[in-house]
């Protein structure tokens, strides 16, 4: 196992090899590792002729990121990233598994896409134990897109600008659909500055907390219209609301599916009944639904997936049936024979090949927007807890013999640059804003390296100080890169 992370996390110590890789430079160390594959004569040519489309424009790219420029700009020595550049090449089997450290960048997408490039050129792609494997913070977030929610696609990830695709899905619903992709999360932020978007609906999220350039995120809810917000919890977001609606516990109180990482389909059950008062989620959207002159009958979690079924070919074959009988399927799965495909991408090995191929991209390493100067000489990234999950909302509310307070975790080596004890409170600034934490020390972390949680916002809030650079592709902001300065702070 070979772990790529700024910090020496616990999952780092369990390495066979660390590469602490400085933050924002992922790509760098990417395009090295494809260059050295490619010149050490390691490359799968035989799939890549076969399976693959852009390999010429990618060779030219990665060529002048040698070992020693991507030494230079990772911190990463460069036998360490030539070593782990030989071993993922010659496995028989390799994976790359990444989560929100490449993809809160203002560069996502480029980052993700510069370590498919790594299992196109060896072929460890659509294959048993090999593959690319986008790590989930959240159950069913992989759910979550499936059904459509994502700017510019409907259920089954079908194209929304499609006419024929779109067709399907108003004669199904007897209504018309914009043929025109929506805002991502950040374009929302942004369209509520610019006085496009006044209404705002927010199921379980908490976003006063949960966003980049917090002062920003509050002062743009606040100007609002009218906003509801539907959660378990009253977070700090939903005392901003106009309207509070009760949310049901997706894992314990309601019936429906949820999908894993893997693309597992599986099957959910309440466990226990609502607390009284409380409807289901979706008991909530058909009143919503009747208030806007629309009938759409009694609600029922079956009925609603089989409608899915209906629309989304990949979920065709899973009846709710055959759910509970396999004890969940991974789509695509087409009809009521099919399996299930056990890798997504296996028809890249099929002869001839179906469908289109699977394409390279060059991509270009760019540092992360919020530069470090003499005024903000640190780094700081941002992470979670194990113990904790996102704001805080719902895994505060009970003990966890895991968890301590909210520090600011330095290396022992700033502790005594700048001459601060563990314990003792420091002012954190940014270009942004300025909090106080206290210091804790922590081996695993570099000289100039900082870290805060996202979990406390109540005790330190992280996302004064984060930056919401957005990747245009993606609408992710880059949470993981901030430039900060560290000052004594004496309480009056």
């Amino acid at each position: 196992m070979y772990v790529v992370d700024p910090r020496r996390t616990s999952s780092a110590q369990w390495a066979d090899v660390w590469l602490g890789l400085d933050v924002g430079s992922d790509i760098s160390l990417a395009n090295a590792m494809g260059r050295e594959i490619i010149v050490s004569g390691l490359a799968n040519e035989a799939f890549i002729r076969h399976a693959t489309s852009g390999f010429e424009a990618y060779r030219q790219c990665v060529e002048k990121y040698t070992l020693d420029r991507a030494e230079r700009e990772t911190g990463v020595p460069a036998e360490a990233i030539r070593q782990t550049a030989h071993a993922y090449a010659k496995a028989k089997s390799g994976q790359i598994c990444w989560t929100l450290g490449i993809t809160e960048h203002h560069n996502a997408v480029d980052n993700v896409v510069a370590l498919i490039n790594l299992a196109l050129l060896t072929g460890h792609v659509g294959r048993y134990g090999s593959g690319v494997n986008p790590l989930r913070g959240q159950n069913n977030v992989q759910g979550g897109g499936d059904m459509g929610a994502i700017p510019d696609r409907l259920t089954g990830f079908q194209h929304l600008e499609n006419p024929e695709l779109r067709a399907k899905f108003e004669r199904a619903w007897r209504a018309k659909i914009e043929p025109k992709r929506g805002w991502h999360l950040s374009a929302m932020f942004d369209a509520m500055e610019r006085g496009e978007l006044t209404l705002l609906y927010v199921l379980g999220e908490n976003p006063v907390d949960s966003e980049a350039d917090r002062h920003r995120a509050v002062k743009l809810l606040r100007g609002l219209k009218f906003m509801v917000v539907q959660d378990l919890f009253c977070t700090r977001t939903a005392e901003m609301a106009d309207v509070v609606l009760p949310g049901s516990a997706g894992w314990c109180e309601t019936e429906g599916t949820v999908t894993s990482s893997e693309r597992r389909v599986q099957r959910v059950r309440a466990a226990v009944p609502l607390p009284h008062g409380v409807p289901d989620d979706i008991e909530i959207i058909y009143q919503l639904a009747r208030r806007f002159g629309h009938e759409w009958g009694m609600p029922d979690a079956e009925a609603i997936w089989n409608e899915v079924r209906q629309l989304s070919p990949m979920h065709a074959g899973m009846s709710y049936r055959r759910l509970e009988e396999l004890g969940g399927i991974q789509w695509p799965c087409y009809d009521e024979t099919h399996p299930g495909e056990m890798y997504l991408h296996s028809r890249l090995w099929q002869e001839p090949l179906i469908g289109p191929r699977a394409p390279f991209h060059a991509v270009e390493f760019e540092p992360p927007v919020d530069e470090l100067n003499e005024q903000y000489p640190m780094r700081l990234t941002t992470g979670r807890y194990l113990d904790s999950y996102n704001t805080g909302a719902q895994s505060q509310r009970f003990p966890s013999p895991l968890r301590r307070a909210a520090t600011i975790d330095l290396s022992p080596e700033d502790g005594e640059r700048y001459q601060v004890g563990e314990g003792e409170k420091v002012r954190i600034s940014s270009r942004r804003g300025s909090i106080i934490a206290p210091v804790r020390f922590d081996s695993g972390l570099r000289p100039g390296l900082a870290f805060l949680s996202v979990h406390f916002h109540e005790q330190v809030a992280t996302n004064d100080l984060t930056i919401d650079a957005v990747d245009p592709k993606s609408g992710t902001s880059e949470f993981k890169a901030t430039a900060i300065r560290i000052e004594k702070y004496a309480e009056k």
